[in-house]
């Protein structure tokens, strides 16, 4: 970033530096401030079971001995199969402590996915779950005598009063920990370019590669999140917030319990999202602040008797990753008085990114924001990324920082082709306006190029969200012998809503897109396909497309 101020600098809080930069210590180091400052605070609590700063630290510090006796090393990989239960951060904190590296799997890997990425980063180690869900994806890996050995740990909130023994080939955590209680916790101080995490991402454009996100990395991502939010109420110390967001994706790693761990938080961690047990939590706790995807909102403001809700504790709102219907959008300003807040990020940015300001203009809805204090984004060519384009021209969004990733493991040639003069580029299509804002158009990847012309589905599918029998929709390009691609929309209806046809949509359409853009197929479905976190899947369905055309073909 240059020193003259960017664009966006008038629309930070009082007393946030547009140039911010990062103090130069690593993770642990600030792990350890906040688990010395905040001993005797509660820092989660599990469906009634509570653990302060201190007792996590005295985890950390056990688990910690248990892997270094083990075998494990400084730098060595441990794999994470783990979902938001307590034993994550136990471990997360752990394997930090030991000086030794975090790479996630989703519980939602196939397990063919599983041994790629245990392999691909040499894990020494993996820690999941006796329950059968978690347990039974390892079944058949542990007879392979190249996997290294797992450890399950009990979760009687996932058990759900079912018997869960170890199965055979496979051992029990507390052969791994016993003998190690008590361990002092003496975090090592760590280089900024050693690597804390291998983070796992673009499985939804073909074989997982690996993002290294370094000590320097996590540091800069939570002290920047920091400083942005340090004069806002929510981001205090003891202050409750819900955690359902998956710790095994880098959003609600980074965004969500690495950040109010530093601050202080009070984290009510939760298997999964469920609308009604949310906001009884909210009422029982006082939580202040909820975030989620739309699909999240519109299953809370779809709650019986909603209204009558005590919800004036939350202070902060937030959505992410998919368009939010204004709709939604002002319903949930109607229950809480606040309008929903977000930003964009990724796991190559330690989800470091932009942010969307506390009093951002109504006239703004469906901007990403503004790029946070300390990191520098630009638009540039689709075709010539060292051309920078101008305020209002659309393009590919790079990004520069302390956060970004150094690059994908044992990808060179990959990581060269990532950036762009020292920038990263997101393969993001977007634009800034002329006060600083970002917008996000659509993926590079997904783009349809329709009779010559490039058509971005998320263009098509904030226009469909405008029609009030269209509760969630998806667009993708299918083949079109006359144009050669042209957009197919999936659409879910709201309750008791009824099928309308192609012809009605397209009429729907014709003042919000061009000709070009208008789909040419339309289908209904109950729900669409999903990642493993919770966001709706346009790979997923270009799949389904794909064998629904080769079974016809024979």
């Amino acid at each position: 970033m240059t020193n003259a101020t960017p664009l966006w600098a008038t629309h930070y809080m009082p007393g946030v530096d547009p140039h911010f930069v990062p103090e130069q210590v690593c993770l642990n180091t600030l792990l350890k401030r906040a688990f010395d400052q905040w001993a005797d605070m509660t820092q989660f609590e599990y469906y009634g079971k509570t653990y302060t700063y201190a007792e996590m630290r005295q985890w950390a510090a056990t688990v910690a001995s248990a892997l270094k006796a083990a075998g494990i090393k400084r730098g060595d990989r441990v794999a994470l199969h783990l979902p938001n239960a307590p034993w994550h951060p136990i471990f997360f904190f752990g394997t930090m402590t030991a000086g030794a590296a975090v790479t996630h799997l989703s519980p939602l890997d196939a397990e063919q996915e599983i041994a790629h990425k245990v392999h691909d980063v040499d894990a020494k180690m993996v820690i999941s779950l006796s329950t059968p869900e978690f347990a039974g994806r390892f079944q058949n890996l542990v007879k392979d005598k190249d996997f290294p050995p797992v450890y399950l740990c009990p979760d009687p909130v996932s058990a759900a009063g079912r018997p869960c023994p170890v199965p055979e080939r496979m051992h029990d955590v507390a052969d791994l920990l016993a003998g190690h209680e008590g361990a002092a916790y003496d975090p090592p101080t760590m280089a900024l370019d050693e690597i804390a995490l291998l983070q796992f991402t673009g499985g939804t454009t073909g074989t997982p590669k690996a993002a290294m996100l370094t000590h320097g990395n996590l540091s800069a991502s939570e002290q920047t999140y920091c400083h942005l939010s340090s004069a806002d109420p929510e981001a205090g110390p003891g202050q409750p917030g819900m955690l359902y967001a998956p710790l095994f994706h880098i959003m609600g790693l980074t965004s969500a319990m690495l950040k109010r761990t530093i601050e202080g938080g009070q984290m009510h961690l939760r298997l999964r999202f469920d609308a009604a047990s949310v906001i009884d939590d909210v009422e029982k706790f006082g939580i202040v602040s909820l975030g989620g995807v739309p699909t999240t909102w519109i299953a809370i403001m779809q709650l019986p008797n909603i209204d009558k809700r005590n919800l004036s504790s939350i202070k902060y709102v937030g959505s992410g990753g998919a368009p939010l219907p204004r709709e939604v959008f002002n319903r949930i300003k109607q229950l809480t008085g606040l309008k929903i807040r977000g930003g964009w990020g990724m796991t190559e940015t330690a989800s470091n990114g932009t942010s969307v300001p506390k009093d951002f203009p109504d006239n703004k809805l469906g901007t990403i924001g503004i790029p946070l204090p300390g990191m520098d984004m630009a638009i540039v060519d689709l075709e010539d990324p060292t051309k920078r384009l101008p305020v209002g021209e659309t393009g590919e969004i790079i990004i520069k920082g302390p956060a970004v990733t150094v690059g994908y493991w044992q990808k060179p040639e990959e990581t060269r082709e990532a950036f762009v003069d020292g920038y990263l580029l997101t393969g993001d299509i977007g634009y800034m306006d002329d006060d600083g804002y970002f917008y996000i158009v659509d993926r590079k990847k997904d783009l349809i190029l329709s009779g010559g012309f490039n058509v971005y589905p998320l263009t098509i599918e904030n226009a469909i969200h405008q029609h009030p029998d269209a509760a969630e929709c998806l667009v993708i390009g299918v083949p079109d012998p006359y144009r050669g691609e042209s957009a197919k929309a999936f659409v879910v209806l709201n309750k008791d809503a009824k099928e309308f046809t192609l012809n009605e949509l397209q009429g729907f359409l014709a003042d919000k897109l061009g000709r070009h853009e208008v789909p040419r197929f339309l289908e209904f479905r109950a729900e669409l396909p999903r990642t493993s976190v919770g966001k709706a899947s346009r790979k997923m369905l270009k799949d389904e497309e794909k064998a629904k055309r080769q079974a016809e073909a024979g």
